[in-house]
């Protein structure tokens, strides 16, 4: 079809995706080296137990080791016994299907394709303007202070507010404790940025990817890295790949029930003066069911600029990055395209 070629004949609200079109049209077809493929081999990801970090003495100090390793090696680890109930989590994840089964129109009261907007309902990256289409809805709603902003969120289904800010509480808490110990795990004092993070921002995507009848030919997202601190991830089911730097190929994030995902963002990248690397990640498609996740992303203000450390620069280390704010990263993908490879930290990089 001649449409199926211009991605401006996809806008919000009448999106392959949100049809369920059981073809995928041109505009949503990646190139094969960029595509998914159902032969992905599941990733080796550390998982930490928060309750280690949580003890005293060298039980802490070996847990926190395996922590740093984790941020250096991988940029991304799972954590368990993170003290989040699992009918939080479960919750949670019903209130975003819930919301992404109502009415269009009622999604639509949302519609927005301003990436400046604090709660908005979108398709792809950003609708039409790219020139490759993804195959996902997702709702973004900022999330602390939460009484400043829960007032906006939708109101459907009845319990949303209710539901997912307490989710968005409590692992905003936990993301608070492991900033502050891979500041730690790094030998700077967590009370350097503490009071930069508790004003910080939190900004939750809530991603839908429907079943697509040929997932190896499209993506929900393409390979990018997060522009955060630091990002929580709670999915509903497998689909999160992310790239082995060791080989360079995709692998599949494993199933772990109860865990949560945890990437290094650029900020931490920068702060770590690249001691610490933010992880590249996609997010691929399945043919039967629909995949939810909940990105909980962890900055410091709209603002506030995160710079390298100065305890990590020397003169066998100099500075490697220009410092960044969440604003900046906002400028960047509104003027930018990540489809084609670009990346926000590359723009940082001295």
């Amino acid at each position: 079809m001649s449409g199926d070629k211009n991605p401006s004949s996809f806008t919000i609200g009448n999106t392959a995706q949100e049809k369920g079109l059981d073809y995928v049209p041109e505009c949503y077809v990646v190139s094969p080296s960029k595509s998914s493929s159902s032969g992905t081999e599941k990733a080796r990801i550390p998982t930490i137990d928060m309750s280690r970090l949580r003890m005293n003495g060298d039980k802490r100090s070996i847990a926190i080791e395996e922590l740093g390793e984790a941020c250096r090696h991988r940029g991304f680890f799972q954590v368990v016994n993170h003290g989040i109930s699992q009918s939080i989590l479960d919750e949670a994840l019903a209130m975003a299907f819930g919301f992404f089964d109502l009415p269009s129109e009622e999604k639509l009261k949302f519609k927005s394709n301003d990436v400046y907007n604090p709660v908005r309902y979108g398709t792809s990256l950003k609708e039409g303007a790219d020139k490759v289409q993804f195959w996902r809805v997702f709702l973004k709603h900022y999330a602390h202070p939460l009484d400043a902003w829960i007032d906006s969120w939708p109101h459907n289904p009845p319990q949303y507010r209710e539901k997912m800010g307490k989710y968005c509480a409590q692992v905003r808490n936990l993301a608070l404790e492991l900033m502050g110990i891979i500041i730690e795990s790094l030998g700077i004092s967590p009370n350097r940025l503490t009071p930069k993070m508790d004003r910080g921002m939190q900004v939750m995507a809530v991603n839908c990817y429907p079943p697509c009848r040929k997932p190896e030919m499209a993506l929900g997202l393409p390979p990018h890295s997060d522009y955060t601190c630091l990002t929580v991830i709670l999915q509903s089911s497998t689909g999160l790949e992310i790239l082995d730097t060791d080989d360079g190929n995709w692998k599949m994030v494993p199933e772990l029930h109860g865990a949560l995902q945890v990437h290094i963002g650029d900020h931490f990248e920068v702060m770590s003066n690249g001691v610490y690397k933010s992880v590249v990640h996609r997010a691929t498609l399945n043919s039967e069911k629909t995949r939810v996740s909940i990105a909980s992303l962890h900055s410091l203000g709209m603002d506030d600029k995160m710079e390298t450390a100065n305890e990590l620069i020397d003169e066998q280390n100099p500075k490697r990055y220009k410092e960044s704010s969440f604003r900046d990263f906002l400028d960047f993908l509104a003027n930018n395209d990540i489809a084609d490879g670009k990346h926000f930290i590359d723009t940082l990089k001295i």
